[in-house]
C-alpha cells in the first residue's frame, strides 16, 4: 500500500529532528561522529516503524478494522520493540564510556545512536498506530492493480515458499544445522587472524608533512639548504596541482630540524590519494644526503608519529646501556625487518656542550666569590637582568650586558676578568678551566624511568598489528634483561584499544543477556537470542575478509553495534515463538509458525539498515575510509547475518525451547494456587 508506506517514511524525519534535539541537550556539535551516528541512524530509526506497520497491515488482512488491527497489532508487537530498543541501548551505551582516546572520541556516537534509537521506539509504538489507523487501507483480494506492485508481491511470495521449505529441511535435522553453522563461525575465526590489525585505516586527511633531522650542532643555514632540495622534490607536484602550496619551518623545535607542510588539492580535483603521493615521495625523500627525512601524514585521533609510523621507547636504568641497546635493536630490524625503514634513535650523544669548571678552592684563596664569576659569565654570554624600572605603569628591564665584542669563540670567555674581594681584577682563566664534551639534547623518560625513542616507517600495506608483534618478539631476542621496549603513539593506542573494546564486547553481551532475562523471564530465550550473536560478529569477519577492510576502531564499533542489531532479529522470533506456545501450540509448531510471520519484517528491517550503510560505502573525500570500514560491517555483516537469524535461530528454538515453560503455564499455576488458597479457611492459617 502506498498509504502504508509513508507511515514509516514521516517516523524518519521526525526521529532525526527529535536526535539532532537531543544532539543539542547533550551539549554536543554537528561533527563528523554525531553525523555519522545520524548516517546510521537513518536505517535503524525506522526498523521499529517497520515491525508495527507490517503487523497491523498483517492484522488487518485478516478482516480486522482499521482501529482495531493498529491496537491489537501494535499490542502484539510491544513486548518486541521494548525489548529490541532496551537491547540496543544497551549496546551502544558502553562504547560512549570507552576510556581511551578512542572511547573519548566515540562517546558522542554512542549517545546520539542510543538517543535515536529511543526516540524512534516511542514513534514506533504512538505515532505510528495513529498513522496507520487513519492512512491505511486493507489489500485488495485480487492485489493490487498496479504491475510492478504485482510482480513484487509474486517475487516476494516465491521467496517466502523457498524459505519455507528450506527451513523445513533444516528443521527436520536441527543439530546438523547448528554444526554446520558452528563450523563457518569456526572458519571466521581463522579468517580472523588473517585480517589486517590496526588502529586505523589508511587516511586521506589532504595534507602532508615532510619533517627532517640532520646531525647535531648544525645551523639553520645548513638545514636551509636541505630544505630546498625537500621543495625541490615537491615542486613538480606543486605544478601538476596535487599540492596547493609549501609552507616550510626551518629551526623546528630544534636548529637541526624542519619541516616542510604540503596541503593537498580537493579530494575531487586530484586522482591519486594522499598515500599514494606519500609512497612517491619516500624515496627520493630518503636519498637526500645529511639528514633524515621522513614522510607522514596526519590521522584523525591526532596521534603523534602520524600514520604509517612505529614509535617505541627502550626503558632502563642509565642512558648508555639503553643506547647500546637501542643500537643494537635498529641494527637487528634493519637486518630482519624490512617491512620497517628507515629507523631512527632520537639519543644522539653528539650535541656540542661547553663546561665552564670552577677551581672552588683556588677561587677562595683568590678571594673571588664564586657569584662574581657567575654574574660575568652571564653578563657576557645572554646578558643579566638586573631589575624592572617601572614608567608610567610599563615594565622596563634594565639588562646588564658587556660593551667589547661578542663571545665568538670558547677562549674569549677565559680572557675576561673578574673583581675579587678587594677589588683586585683577575683573569677568569685562573679559576676556571673550559672542557668541551659531547651530550644529548634530549633526555626522555616514559613510565617514570630513563628511556630511548625509537622510530621506523611501516612498509606501504603492512599493517601496525603485524609490525607490533613483529617487533615485540625481536626485542624479546636483542634486548638485555635491564632494558625493556614500551610502544607509543598510534601502537600504544592500538594495544590500549584492542583490550579496551574487548572488555566492551564483554560488557555489551553480558548487559543484553540480564535485559533479555529480565524481559523474556527466562534464561532459556535469552540465551537461544544470545547464542545467534556470536555467528553474527563470524558473518561480520567473512564480510571484512571479501571486501579486504582491516579490523580497525571503526569496524570494531561497527562489530559492537552489530551484537545489539543480531539480538534485535533475534528478539523477533523468539518473542513470538513463545506468543504462540503461549496459546498452546508445540515448540516446532510455535517456531515454524514465527519464522514464516516474522519473514517480512526481519527481511525489511534488515533491508532498511542495510541499506543505511549504503551511502558509507559509496561516499569519498575526507574520512571516506573510515566511514567505510563501518560500512561493510553493516552492509555486509548483517546481510550474512540475516541467514543465521533465519535458519540457526529456529534449529536453537527448536533444541532449547523444550527445557522452559511457556509463560501462560507460570499464570496458569499462580491462579491454581490463589484458588486453592480460597478454599482454606483463614481459621486454618497458623
Amino acid at each position: 500500500s502506498i498509504r502504508a508506506t509513508l507511515v514509516p517514511s514521516t517516523a524518519i524525519p521526525i526521529s532525526l529532528i527529535g536526535t539532532v534535539a537531543g544532539i543539542w541537550l547533550m551539549g554536543f556539535s554537528i561533527n563528523i561522529l554525531t553525523l555519522l551516528a545520524i548516517v546510521l541512524a537513518t536505517g535503524l530509526v525506522v526498523d521499529d516503524a517497520i515491525i508495527v506497520l507490517e503487523n497491523i497491515q498483517r492484522r488487518r488482512s485478516q478482516g480486522l478494522g482499521a482501529r482495531a488491527a493498529a491496537v491489537l497489532g501494535t499490542r502484539q508487537v510491544f513486548f518486541a520493540v521494548v525489548a529490541t530498543t532496551s537491547v540496543l541501548i544497551a549496546v551502544f551505551v558502553p562504547i560512549a564510556f570507552l576510556p581511551s582516546t578512542a572511547g573519548r572520541l566515540f562517546r558522542e556516537f554512542g549517545l546520539v545512536l542510543a538517543t535515536a534509537v529511543a526516540i524512534s521506539s516511542f514513534i514506533a509504538l504512538s505515532l505510528v498506530p495513529t498513522m496507520t489507523a487513519r492512512l491505511s487501507k486493507p489489500a485488495p483480494a485480487g492485489g493490487s492493480s498496479i504491475g510492478i506492485f504485482n510482480s513484487l508481491a509474486r517475487f516476494g511470495h516465491g521467496l517466502t515458499r523457498r524459505y519455507q521449505h528450506s527451513l523445513t529441511l533444516a528443521l527436520s535435522h536441527p543439530l546438523l544445522t547448528v554444526l554446520i553453522c558452528i563450523g563457518l563461525a569456526s572458519g571466521a575465526g581463522l579468517l580472523y587472524q588473517l585480517l589486517d590489525q590496526e588502529l586505523l585505516p589508511p587516511e586521506d586527511r589532504g595534507v602532508i608533512y615532510v619533517n627532517a633531522t640532520g646531525p647535531d650542532g648544525v645551523g639553520l643555514n645548513y638545514m636551509e639548504r636541505q630544505t630546498e632540495r625537500m621543495e625541490a622534490i615537491l615542486k613538480p607536484l606543486v605544478e601538476k596541482g596535487e599540492i596547493t602550496s609549501l609552507s616550510t619551518q626551518i629551526g623546528n623545535w630544534d636548529p637541526n630540524r624542519s619541516r616542510v607542510i604540503a596541503p593537498l588539492a580537493d579530494w575531487d580535483e586530484r586522482e591519486r590519494s594522499q598515500q599514494a603521493i606519500m609512497d612517491e615521495l619516500r624515496e627520493p625523500m630518503s636519498e637526500i644526503p645529511g639528514a633524515t627525512v621522513r614522510v607522514s601524514g596526519p590521522s584523525s585521533l591526532n596521534i603523534r608519529g602520524g600514520v604509517d609510523q612505529i614509535q617505541v621507547a627502550l626503558i632502563g636504568n642509565d642512558y648508555p646501556t639503553i643506547y647500546t641497546a637501542a643500537k643494537n635493536l635498529v641494527l637487528a630490524i634493519e637486518e630482519e625487518l624490512p617491512t620497517l625503514s628507515n629507523p631512527d634513535i632520537s639519543y644522539r650523544p653528539t650535541q656540542a656542550q661547553l663546561s665552564v669548571e670552577i677551581d672552588r678552592r683556588r677561587a677562595a684563596d683568590l678571594g673571588i666569590p664564586l657569584d662574581s664569576i657567575a654574574l660575568t659569565l652571564r653578563a657576557v654570554v645572554d646578558g643579566y637582568d638586573v631589575v624592572d624600572l617601572n614608567v608610567e605603569d610599563q615594565a622596563i628591564p634594565i639588562m646588564l650586558e658587556s660593551a667589547s665584542n661578542r663571545v665568538n669563540d670558547p677562549s674569549d670567555l677565559v680572557n675576561l676578568y673578574v673583581s675579587a674581594r678587594d677589588g683586585r681584577l683577575l683573569p677568569l682563566s685562573s679559576v676556571v678551566t673550559l672542557r668541551e664534551n659531547s651530550v644529548a639534547a634530549e633526555l626522555d623518560r616514559h613510565a617514570q624511568r630513563r628511556a630511548i625513542e625509537v622510530e621506523a616507517s611501516l612498509a606501504p600495506g603492512y599493517p601496525l598489528a603485524l609490525a607490533v608483534e613483529d617487533l615485540r618478539t625481536l626485542a624479546a631476542e636483542i634486548l638485555p634483561t635491564e632494558v625493556s621496549l614500551i610502544f607509543l603513539g598510534e601502537a600504544e593506542t592500538l594495544d590500549e584499544t584492542s583490550r579496551e573494546v574487548a572488555i566492551t564486547y564483554g560488557i555489551a553481551l553480558l548487559v543484553v543477556f540480564l535485559v533479555l532475562c529480565a524481559q523474556f523471564e527466562s534464561m532459556i530465550s535469552a540465551l537461544i537470542v544470545m547464542f545467534i550473536v556470536p555467528f553474527g560478529l563470524a558473518a561480520a569477519v567473512f564480510a571484512l575478509f571479501l571486501t579486504g577492510t582491516s579490523v580497525n576502531i571503526y569496524s570494531q564499533i561497527g562489530l559492537v553495534m552489530l551484537i545489539g542489531l543480531m539480538a534485535k532479529n533475534g528478539i523477533l522470533l523468539v518473542e513470538f515463538a513463545d506468543q504462540m506456545r503461549d496459546r498452546g501450540m508445540s515448540v516446532y509448531d510455535s517456531i515454524v509458525s514465527a519464522a514464516n510471520v516474522r519473514l517480512r519484517p526481519i527481511a525489511m528491517t534488515t533491508l532498511s539498515t542495510v541499506l543505511g550503510g549504503l551511502p558509507l560505502i559509496l561516499s569519498s573525500g575526507p574520512g571516506a575510509e573510515a566511514r567505510s570500514s563501518i560500512g561493510w560491517i553493516i552492509f555486509g555483516g548483517l546481510g550474512l547475518a540475516a541467514l543465521f537469524t533465519l535458519y540457526l535461530t529456529p534449529s536453537v528454538y527448536l533444541l532449547l525451547g523444550r527445557f522452559h515453560k511457556p509463560r501462560a503455564a507460570e499464570g496458569q499455576k499462580l491462579q491454581e494456587e490463589m484458588l486453592a488458597a480460597n478454599l482454606v479457611k483463614e481459621s486454618d492459617v497458623v
